[in-house]
């Protein structure tokens, strides 16, 4: 018994179904044709309404294929409003400044951790500004790692850590705090009064990120705070958080220790 040929209709259809089964819709040259187009989208096409539509202007259509290939950026984070956060009878002396770090409603920036105060006494010959207290400080500034290391760097230094001055920038530790936007809040202004009211004779600030509190700096780090009895001298460095983790920074801290201490 011998097969009947097949038809060319039933080779055209079976043609159809396999390029289908592949995934293969279109027709890709010049301009996309839709070999399986549904009727319905068909008769739209040749309907008389979209025969009768205004065709796409070239300009128009390349500026709509421009803006679709231009990257957007990311819109920037909004910035806090900034306020008087030391209102209109801001602290008169340390003592004061104190009692004000630890209770003033407007400095909450994490709830988590306890306010630490800072310690030392006015007039020190070094004040030592940190970004913030280290996640297990409970009743003592820096009573983790990161304050054994300064102990280590104060003794190194020749002074007495009695005649330093230690404070933070935020009064409690706040992961993942955004130090820039904060100054611009208005912690720029706390940070300055604070220098202001400890009157130490040289300031240390360890965290880069926390020169938005203090101003710009050179290229170097160093710069003055200017306050109302005089100018500053200050150096910037890393945190100890990241001289802990990369001991190379200890010996660029060392190199810059020195030739700031040989130049006051």
């Amino acid at each position: 018994m011998t097969r009947p040929e097949p038809s060319l209709a039933r080779e055209l259809d079976a043609a159809l179904s396999w390029w289908q089964a592949a995934g293969v819709t279109h027709d890709f040259t010049d301009d996309a044709t839709a070999w399986l187009a549904d009727a319905t989208s068909l008769a739209a096409e040749a309907s008389p309404s979209a025969a009768r539509a205004k065709p796409v202007d070239a300009g128009s259509q390349q500026a709509q294929i421009a803006a679709r290939n231009t990257p957007v950026s990311p819109a920037e984070p909004p910035r806090p409003a900034r306020r008087d956060l030391l209102g209109e009878s801001p602290p008169a002396d340390l003592a004061g400044f104190r009692d004000w770090w630890m209770t003033a409603p407007a400095l909450g920036t994490a709830n988590t951790f306890p306010r630490i105060a800072p310690r030392g006494t006015a007039g020190a010959a070094l004040m030592v500004l940190v970004p913030q207290p280290e996640e297990g400080d409970r009743e003592r500034l820096l009573d983790g790692p990161q304050g054994r290391l300064l102990a280590n760097i104060i003794a190194a230094t020749g002074l007495d850590e009695d005649a330093v001055y230690i404070a933070s920038a935020l009064p409690c530790h706040t992961p993942m705090a955004d130090l820039s936007a904060l100054a611009a809040g208005g912690m720029d202004a706390v940070t300055a009064h604070h220098v202001a009211l400890a009157a130490p004779q040289r300031v240390l600030v360890l965290g880069t990120a926390l020169t938005p509190m203090l101003g710009a700096t050179d290229a170097n780090g160093l710069r003055e705070i200017n306050h109302n009895s005089g100018t500053l001298p200050v150096m910037v460095s890393e945190t100890l958080e990241a001289m802990m983790d990369m001991p190379r920074l200890k010996a660029r801290f060392w190199r810059r220790w020195m030739e700031w201490s040989a130049s006051r």
